[in-house]
């Protein structure tokens, strides 16, 4: 994600609403204990969804890659009394911190945490999701695509992150490619073709594809 200029972002995130004690806590504890801390979604996209869930007012979220939790707890801030989170993860090392930061942040009874392959939990999901948030393994992003998009309603929206891959996705001719990166330029590709959707491609952190099923 180094290829945003730092001035801009942090100027970005001045004039972006404050977090609060138990975010900048996640954070803190992500970085000091958790292994590729970068991962966590942070101030600026942390916002952002909780002000989409605000405008959309979803009545059921699902979250593909909980990772310590942070983007969940700002999505479900955002829901009414009677929304629903459901957060998917495959890693079961983080449950107890996890579980610890929805327990302190006063809205576990709305958070249906759940852990294993997400591929093999999803088809059991029956939805309909009004929102779908996907920032887990690149490589599957096209996978969760295709198991939750019939389960989105008319106006529904899904979210995907890290759509610009630090910036790998720009590929010269000839250029050897990695895995993760054309991955994630056959999801990029895979969504701009769908008719079903139509979509933009916000450069925010490291990019954020929003599609809104037609």
């Amino acid at each position: 994600m180094e290829f945003i200029d730092e001035a801009l972002l942090a100027y970005c995130e001045e004039h972006t609403s404050q977090e609060d004690a138990l975010l900048l806590k996640i954070t803190r504890e992500t970085q000091a204990k958790v292994l590729m801390p970068r991962m966590i979604s942070g101030h600026l996209q942390g916002k952002m969804l909780e002000l989409f869930v605000k405008m959309l007012q979803p009545k059921t979220i699902l979250e593909i890659g909980t990772y310590t939790g942070y983007s969940g707890i700002c999505m479900a801030r955002g829901l009414s009394k009677s929304g629903k989170l459901i957060t998917l993860d495959i890693n079961d090392e983080l449950e107890t911190m996890v579980r610890g930061f929805f327990k302190e942040s006063g809205l576990a009874s709305q958070i249906d945490y759940r852990l294993g392959n997400a591929l093999e939990l999803l088809p059991s999901i029956s939805g309909p999701f009004d929102m779908v948030f996907i920032d887990a393994d690149k490589i599957n992003y096209a996978k969760y695509y295709d198991l939750v998009i019939d389960k989105v309603p008319s106006g529904g929206i899904i979210l995907a992150d890290n759509v610009l891959w630090s910036g790998k996705i720009l590929v010269n001719p000839g250029q050897k490619i990695d895995k993760d990166t054309q991955a994630i330029l056959d999801f990029n590709a895979k969504v701009q073709a769908d008719p079903r959707v139509e979509n933009a491609l916000f450069p925010i952190r490291d990019g954020v594809m929003v599609a809104r099923k037609i």
